[in-house]
């Protein structure tokens, strides 16, 4: 088993720079759907972000046990900063 996997904000979609659409406002934490101690498959959601135009879901990178978080809701957020910390299976 390998140590724990800090998961970051990853890159936002590329439309988001070039349109502006849909980034337009803060991206905020909308929603945080797991807590710590449950258990994640990889690809499973486990915040929702939020602008004044939409949303999008961000899935777990890898399948494991959710150690800490490090978001709450509302909280501002911006690509590269740590939403949680998993332990890998």
């Amino acid at each position: 088993m390998s140590g724990p996997v800090e998961v970051r904000l990853p890159a936002l979609p590329e439309c988001w720079e070039s349109c502006g659409a849909c980034a337009d406002g803060a991206l905020l934490v909308s929603d945080i759907l797991v807590n710590p101690g449950d258990r994640v498959w990889r690809d499973e959601p486990i915040i929702s972000l939020e602008t004044d135009k939409t949303t999008l879901d961000i899935p777990a990178p890898c399948s494991g046990r959710v150690r800490a978080l490090h978001v709450e809701i509302g909280d501002p957020i911006t690509e590269g900063m740590p939403i949680l910390t998993l332990q890998p299976d």
